[in-house]
């Protein structure tokens, strides 16, 4: 098996202009965010209750028969999704109803999905 191949310039190489990216950076509060949004995307049952709230609202009830998982596990999930605002919450009486939290979640979640059907 031959050792993994070292990413470097060659020696001719006299570097690009990273001043642009440099300056455009994100800083690190934004990155961290963003990291954290791609590690709630990185769970499955996660990506399966989003897939589902892209489709309609749904209450904790809706969603466990969907999962096949107890309303606890998923009470605990959409905490975590709330928490990140990747989800919303809409009480109408005593029923919580989910939803994605603006079409910009969607927007990830469907240029995702896009990109991994292109493949």
């Amino acid at each position: 098996m031959e050792p993994a191949a070292l990413e470097e310039c060659d020696n001719t190489c006299n570097g690009s202009e990273p001043e642009t990216a440099a300056l455009t950076m994100p800083d690190r509060g934004t990155t961290d965010k963003m990291a954290e949004m791609f590690k709630a995307l990185g769970d499955p049952t996660r990506v399966r209750m989003i897939y589902a709230l892209s489709q309609q609202e749904l209450c904790v009830h809706d969603l466990s028969s969907i999962l096949d998982m107890g309303q606890s596990a998923v009470s605990h999930q959409l905490r975590y999704l709330r928490n990140l605002r990747i989800v919303k919450r809409r009480k109408e009486g005593k029923t919580v109803f989910y939803s994605l939290n603006d079409a910009h979640v969607e927007q990830i979640f469907l240029q995702t999905h896009e990109h991994i059907r292109h493949e």
